[in-house]
């Protein structure tokens, strides 16, 4: 198997970024995360195209509140390795090797972020290790069940991402969030993939969404929603008002759906990266959910 190494120095003196890398070898893969602060974890799940950069903003208001946060990289993305074969990542590889690696770092009593992808993986390790988890934050995702039609803007961006697999990352970000995002920023986004061959994580996972009940995953997300909606631990759902994929309906229905879930928030002024055009805002809605409120 081909593999990708990102340069240490691409990611030297990225805005807002510096947090201390930590790396394990899992399956003949080197996987980086970050695990600031101590106290109860907090584990961020991130999305596609992004990594471990989309929480930076969250990081220290979690952490100068008491917790522990622990936002790993998946294969292909971020300072992680990266295999250079599209057709090596799947959705059971992907968690997989999440839960290999949050098997290591003594995870008790730990609240699960996710978004974009970050929600089918996140939360399916969550289910998968109930034990050790004590509360879900929902931001701007869903699980890709296959039952029901998906929409045009999703077709769109799957159709996008397969007709450029040299995906622009940064003209995805920029084109995902209600704020504009300064181009220094933009370049943070894009360090971890200076080739197209870094690229195919980030352009495989948009035709890892199954579109038919049949499909890799389906079956699994489906399993994934049936504990949810059994799952009585406190849920806080945060969907911001300008993601044309995930909007303020699709939360309302996770609320509906998953009785531990309170009232929905609506994150004014984001768009489907929240976490970068209204991060300390989440960051205290998740800090007053931690505390109770």
């Amino acid at each position: 198997m081909d593999v990708f190494r990102t340069p240490d120095e691409r990611f030297d003196g990225l805005p807002g970024f510096d947090f201390e890398p930590n790396y394990a070898e899992v399956d003949g893969l080197r996987l980086h995360y970050l695990d600031e602060g101590q106290g109860d974890p907090v584990i961020c799940f991130h999305g596609e195209p992004t990594w471990s950069y989309l929480y930076r903003k969250m990081i220290g208001p979690l952490v100068d509140a008491g917790s522990r946060v622990v936002v790993p990289d998946y294969p292909g993305f971020g300072r992680s390795d990266k295999p250079t074969d599209r057709d090596w990542y799947s959705y059971d590889r992907h968690v997989g090797y999440v839960t290999r690696l949050l098997a290591r770092l003594d995870i008790e009593n730990a609240t699960v972020v996710v978004q974009d992808w970050g929600g089918p993986i996140g939360l399916r390790w969550a289910v998968e290790n109930a034990d050790q988890v004590a509360r879900l934050v929902i931001l701007n995702t869903g699980l890709f069940t296959a039952r029901a039609e998906p929409s045009k803007a999703f077709l769109a961006w799957r159709d996008f991402a397969e007709r450029n697999p040299d995906l622009p990352i940064g003209f995805v970000i920029q084109g995902a969030t209600k704020t504009e995002v300064p181009q220094e920023i933009v370049d943070a986004y894009e360090a971890p993939w200076p080739t197209p061959e870094s690229k195919a994580g980030t352009a495989a996972f948009p035709l890892l969404v199954p579109l038919t009940p049949d499909d890799p995953g389906a079956a699994e997300m489906g399993q994934v929603a049936e504990v949810l909606s059994k799952w009585d631990k406190p849920v806080l759902v945060c969907f911001s008002d300008s993601d044309p994929i995930f909007t303020p309906k699709t939360g309302q229905r996770l609320v509906d759906f998953i009785p531990g879930a309170q009232d929905l928030r609506v994150i004014e002024g984001g768009a489907h990266f929240l976490q970068e055009d209204r991060g300390e805002q989440i960051a205290a809605e998740i800090v007053s959910f931690l505390r109770g409120g």
